[in-house]
């Protein structure tokens, strides 16, 4: 089977997780710079199979948009361009920075670490797909 990412975009940078192949467990992959990003999907695509993306959609309690749902969808629409053969999906990403940093508080984390929000975005991104792949069964 392939592999499903998820990504947790930010306007300076992302953080991205990946299934394993049987695409039951979501695994923190990398933090990458968000205007890399694409570049940084090619070079993994071309080595791993990728069967979706999960992109995490960013909403107020109110279910609006926040200041960063248009960068968002403006990622969405490149995203698809460079991968017009593979589906992507938006999940609810509400709380999960605020998730990520409980995650990694509660596994003993060193504070520099969380302070580190690289760290805080591959946790984030691999709640988003840790939730989709729940929500998928």
């Amino acid at each position: 089977m392939a592999r499903i990412i998820a990504i947790d975009y930010g306007t300076k940078r992302t953080g991205i997780a990946v299934t394993d192949p049987l695409q039951i467990i979501a695994t923190a992959l990398d933090t990458v710079r968000s205007h890399e990003l694409i570049d940084f999907l090619k070079r993994y695509a071309a080595t791993e199979a990728v069967e979706s993306f999960v992109v995490g959609m960013p909403r107020k309690l109110d279910n609006t948009d926040t200041n960063n749902t248009p960068h968002v969808k403006g990622f969405i629409k490149q995203l698809k361009k460079a991968f017009p053969e593979t589906p992507v999906y938006e999940h609810d990403e509400r709380f999960t920075s605020s998730m990520a940093l409980q995650t990694m508080i509660s596994m003993g984390t060193k504070k520099s670490d969380r302070q580190d929000k690289s760290n805080i975005d591959k946790m984030s991104a691999t709640i988003i797909l840790q939730s989709y792949l729940t929500t998928k069964k």
